[in-house]
């Protein structure tokens, strides 16, 4: 769980490399100017790549997905506003 710190425009223009640390190992900040907030600093998530056998292993017990079904349901949800990429 990320820790929610408030800190000025000019504390993080004074101590940006320490602030970004800090974001880096999960914590938030609000930055204010003149006392009112105006920005978040928020960590980004980060993606972990996995080795082919550990997607392979992952996904063992996944459903078969009918691609056709699944088209006709993104143009049921989409009210045939859905459109194929390749098709320009």
């Amino acid at each position: 769980m990320s820790v929610q710190h408030e800190i000025s425009q000019r504390d993080l223009r004074n101590r940006s490399g320490e602030i970004m640390d800090a974001v880096e190992h999960g914590e938030t900040f609000t930055v204010t100017r003149s006392g009112s907030p105006i920005a978040q600093l928020v960590p980004l998530c980060r993606r972990h790549a996995v080795s082919r056998d550990q997607f392979a292993a992952g996904s063992a017990n996944a459903p078969l997905i009918d691609p056709d079904r699944f088209r006709a349901d993104l143009e049921d949800a989409f009210e045939g506003e859905a459109e194929d990429p390749y098709g320009r």
